[in-house]
């Protein structure tokens, strides 16, 4: 991408001029020139572009806002956009007014090009390590809060999965002792009709109040429900303990399927039907996969970020349909797993049918703190997060395909370990 570097100067032929002398810089897309006949001007391209300017060059003795006016504004604007003045030589006051208020440098006029090309290279090289250091920076800090972040979850949804199976193991325990009791008691009674089929109208009665016959025949169907509550009780403890793994030391083989899975366990109450909308219907095309060298916990987490950004897809979708028109084209995340045909990446697709996004949405959507949520509901870190996760961690690839009405797709790539196919 090149340097954009903004020039500004009242002097109608300077634009041509510059062009000139840099047009092979500008050919092969090193430099890319903006131009403002005053300060005003480019106080208004800085505002509307601040975040890649790299360099403004401006002149000093200029109508409506002199150089020194526009130093001052945009080192209040972005003190990190290193700012060159150009002035006669006769004019030292104000150039060593301006070096003090900042100004990377100086230049004179008549402007010696090679001077003028050597300043523009050291300033842009100053500004390209403080970019480097501020982005490093940034991401250790948003790291480290994440890092945070998902111990303290990955901590508390161990601990539940912990106290939920304490007391399901006794629950499931005294099932198969219970069943043994109940079994041997209807023996008993059965054994009791057997040798007294006559025994009194009081406890026939009786009998026939509790309708004896129906418990006999019902209490296997108890047994089995209360077997089956305490089976799924199990499945989200093993689902909570799988999505809050967290080996951060080393890369373990993972299986991708578990992950998603138990992912889509955790989301299972925002997928349900509510007041708006029918429920979203989730569609798994998993081809049969080897386990995965990656971090479990945070390969999760961004299965959770993409699988939520859908399901607010979804529901953006649903606003202003009724529940018919939402039945006739339901509300779809389509989840679809296969390995590339080099069998050296496997592929984790999740789509969904809502409202999709612009191309110049989409070119932004991974940068940090960027979002598209109203003020309050979005941070702008999960995806940013979520690509760093899988492009610098894991040395894989995200990336998003979409239109405008016509859905999302982001396709996850993350290389694979040779091993046996999971069953």
């Amino acid at each position: 991408m090149p340097s954009k570097i903004l020039f500004v100067d009242d002097e109608p032929s300077f634009e041509k001029l510059i062009r000139r002398q840099f047009r092979k810089q500008i050919r092969a897309k090193e430099f890319e020139f903006i131009f403002a006949s005053n300060g005003v001007e480019a106080l208004e391209i800085l505002q509307g572009d601040r975040r890649h300017i790299d360099l403004t060059i401006t002149d000093i003795n200029m109508p409506q806002m002199s150089g020194l006016t526009l130093l001052e504004k945009v080192h209040d604007l972005d003190p990190n956009i290193k700012t060159v003045v150009l002035s006669a030589y006769s004019d030292m006051k104000n150039i060593r007014t301006a070096m003090n208020q900042g100004a990377f440098d100086f230049l004179t006029k008549p402007i010696d090009f090679q001077d003028l090309e050597i300043t523009i290279n050291r300033a842009l090289e100053q500004v390209k390590q403080i970019r480097q250091n501020e982005e490093q920076l940034r991401d250790a800090q948003t790291q480290l809060i994440q890092n945070e972040k998902m111990s303290a979850l990955g901590e508390l949804v161990a601990g539940v999965a912990h106290e939920i199976n304490n007391p399901v193991g006794f629950i499931a325990s005294n099932i198969e002792i219970a069943e043994d009791y109940i079994k041997n008691l209807i023996e008993v009674v059965k054994f009791y009709q057997q040798n007294f089929p006559d025994p009194g109208a009081a406890i026939l009665a009786k009998l026939e109040e509790v309708d004896l016959q129906y418990i006999i025949n019902d209490m296997p169907e108890v047994i089995d429900s209360m077997r089956e509550g305490t089976d799924r009780i199990c499945t989200l403890s093993n689902s909570l303990r799988t999505f809050s793994r967290s080996d951060t030391r080393a890369k373990i083989a993972f299986n991708i399927h578990e992950g998603i899975d138990s992912t889509l366990l955790i989301l299972k109450h925002r997928l349900k039907g509510n007041e708006k909308r029918p429920p979203i219907e989730i569609k798994k095309e998993y081809s049969n996969l080897s386990p995965v060298v990656c971090y479990p916990g945070q390969l999760n987490q961004v299965f959770m970020n993409l699988i939520a950004n859908a399901i607010e897809a979804l529901d953006e979708a649903s606003e202003g349909r009724n529940w018919e028109e939402i039945l006739e084209n339901p509300n779809i995340i389509t989840i679809r797993t296969y390995a590339r045909e080099d069998n050296e990446r496997v592929v984790i697709s999740i789509s969904d049918n809502g409202p999709g996004m612009s191309e110049a949405v989409m070119e932004q959507i991974f940068e940090y703190l960027y979002t598209t949520k109203p003020v309050g509901t979005g941070t702008g870190l999960g995806l940013y997060i979520s690509h760093q996760i899988v492009v610098e961690t894991h040395g894989g690839n995200l990336y998003c395909v979409s239109e405008p009405h016509r859905g999302a797709e982001f396709i996850i790539e993350i290389p694979m370990e040779r091993s046996q196919p999971l069953v």
